[in-house]
């Protein structure tokens, strides 16, 4: 849905306003549209980030409230604040108030799962208590950190991470929108780094747009991540044997401004792509993920990456 300014967020801008906006998730929302007409129960809606989970709760809202959304309608942020006084005030206050021209309105609690046990717990007896007149969306990456008795309130839906071709799709009505030119190899980088993120996949194109058109140099200076292929040819070398030539290529990379943590997270995208025995594959994923808790324990990015790459010439 076109709206806004040129400096709105495009996120928020292309943000579906509808069910039948939504991309990717047609089974879920299939079963929404089935809730709307014969009622909605108590919702728990878990998936990776990214999928659309916030914005199927907006939708939701929209069809059931239409203008009355603000009075019928509060979202939450728990992980912002996590614990039980949440729930005894701002969730309580919103519940106890009778709805606006509607029978029930809606509480969406975002990352619900940041909850503490004590604060869900507290939620469960709210829920009970007015479900009359209240209905809750939870939203979660981990449906398994949301405690049992909630969970068995709720009707579950599992999103799954969006089909590349849906976020390309979408990334290019966007750029259309916005008279924005993209080759065809920013729009495979992007979706690269955004691991299927339509959030992310956005707001990476919206940055490396502010320079004008998008182009595969643009993404990476937009990002200041590792190019995959220059990667790629570094773990080809390390592998090789050659490590003064993947030394220099880290090198490189380091110079350009790119982090040792990002080029390290791309060692480890690389590393299922590589085309080396499994017994290799394995032995390297071990290393990286050695090699990452040292930098993370504060340790030299530059001379861990350096001991790795050591250490895959070494490997036979």
């Amino acid at each position: 849905m076109l709206n806004g300014t040129s400096a709105t967020l495009w996120v928020e801008k292309y943000r579906p306003q509808k069910l039948d906006e939504i991309v990717g998730q047609d089974e879920i929302v299939k079963r929404l549209k089935i809730f709307l007409v014969k009622g909605l129960p108590h919702l728990l809606f878990a998936g990776p980030p990214g999928c659309g989970k916030t914005t199927a709760a907006i939708t939701v809202a929209n069809e059931l409230y239409g203008v009355n959304k603000n009075a019928n309608y509060l979202e939450l942020n728990a992980s912002d604040e996590r614990g039980i006084d949440v729930v005894r005030h701002k969730i309580k206050d919103f519940a106890r108030t009778k709805p606006f021209s509607t029978q029930y309105k809606i509480i969406c609690l975002d990352e619900a799962d940041s909850l503490t046990a004590e604060a869900q717990h507290a939620l469960r007896r709210t829920m009970e208590r007015y479900s009359e007149t209240t209905r809750f969306i939870l939203i979660a990456n981990y449906s398994s950190k949301i405690i049992d008795p909630i969970q068995s309130r709720c009707a579950v839906f599992r999103f799954k991470p969006l089909p590349p071709e849906a976020t390309k799709e979408q990334l290019k009505k966007i750029a259309q929108n916005e008279n924005v030119k993209v080759e065809p190899e920013a729009l495979e980088i992007i979706l690269h780094l955004s691991q299927n993120d339509m959030r992310r996949a956005i707001n990476i194109l919206q940055s490396a747009s502010a320079s004008g058109d998008i182009t595969e140099s643009t993404v990476y200076e937009t990002m200041a991540t590792a190019p995959p292929k220059i990667v790629a040819d570094m773990l080809q070398l390390a592998i090789g044997g050659n490590f003064i030539g993947a030394r220099s290529s880290l090198l490189k990379l380091i110079d350009g401004g790119i982090s040792g943590e990002e080029i390290l997270k791309e060692i480890g995208k690389q590393a299922f792509m590589l085309q080396i025995p499994d017994v290799k594959k394995v032995s390297l994923i071990e290393k990286i993920g050695e090699y990452e808790y040292r930098i993370a324990s504060g340790g030299s990015p530059q001379i861990q990456i350096e001991a790795l790459l050591a250490q895959l010439s070494l490997m036979k």
